[in-house]
């Protein structure tokens, strides 16, 4: 059996690691045309959106575990700091809960 030769000018297809705007909004219809409920179509929504504005205020990322795991963080401190409103750290149940 004989093998094809490679074009020299196709280039293999590669996924994109830096992902724009286009690109997000194109994967955001599909998640939300994916689900059937307007109550899941509205969370997913308000989430993805929250993800984006954050992604596009970082320096530009690659698109990679590191990324997800940045977000994390940050989804975990913001929410560490909206229970804690208010009131000082050291006297903060959440805070002690997330700090020991």
């Amino acid at each position: 059996m004989r093998r094809k030769a490679n074009r020299v000018g196709k280039r293999a297809h590669r996924p994109k690691l830096r992902l724009g705007l286009p690109d997000l909004d194109q994967a955001k219809a599909g998640v939300l045309n994916s689900l059937r409920s307007p109550e899941s179509q509205r969370g997913y929504r308000h989430s993805i959106e929250e993800f984006i504005a954050w992604y596009c205020s970082e320096p530009r990322l690659s698109f990679n575990k590191t990324v997800v795991t940045r977000y994390r963080i940050h989804l975990e401190t913001r929410r560490r700091h909206t229970a804690c409103e208010g009131s000082t750290e050291t006297g903060c149940p959440a805070w002690k809960l997330a700090n020991g």
